[in-house]
C-alpha cells in the first residue's frame, strides 16, 4: 500500500509540473512517471532493480529522441525526486541507467541543469 501511495504521489507531482510544459515536448511526466513506477523501491530502499524498473527505463530512452525531449524527461526526473525527498538515494538514482545498460546523455541529479541537456 505504501509503495502505491508513493507512485500515486509521484504521478501527480508530474502531472502538476509537466502541465505548463505539455505543448513542449513529446514527453509528458506522466509517461515518466509510469515508466519509472516500478523503480521506486529501488531508489528509495535498495536491493535489485527489477526487470520491469528497466523495462521503462529503457522505454523512457527511446522515447526521449529530441533534445526537447530530453529535456523534458530531465525535468520531469528532477520533480518526481524533489516529490521523494530525503527517501530517494542520489547515488542509487545516478547508477539506474548504467544498472539497466542503458547510455544517457547527462547524469541523473538534483544537480543537472536539464536547460543544458542536449
Amino acid at each position: 500500500m505504501e509503495g502505491l501511495l508513493k507512485l500515486s504521489t509521484l504521478v501527480i507531482v508530474c502531472m502538476l509540473v509537466s502541465a505548463p510544459m505539455a505543448s513542449e515536448a513529446a514527453i509528458s511526466c506522466g509517461a515518466v512517471a509510469s515508466n519509472l513506477g516500478q523503480c521506486i523501491n529501488y531508489l528509495t530502499r535498495g536491493g535489485f532493480v527489477p526487470r520491469g524498473c528497466c523495462s521503462g527505463v529503457r522505454r523512457l530512452n527511446s522515447m526521449a529522441r529530441t533534445t526537447r525531449d530530453r529535456q523534458q524527461a530531465c525535468r520531469c526526473i528532477q520533480g518526481a525526486a524533489r516529490a521523494l525527498g530525503s527517501r530517494l538515494n542520489p547515488g542509487r538514482a545516478a547508477r539506474l541507467p548504467g544498472a539497466c545498460r542503458v547510455r544517457i546523455a547527462y547524469p541523473i541529479s538534483a544537480r543537472t541543469n536539464c536547460n543544458k541537456v542536449r
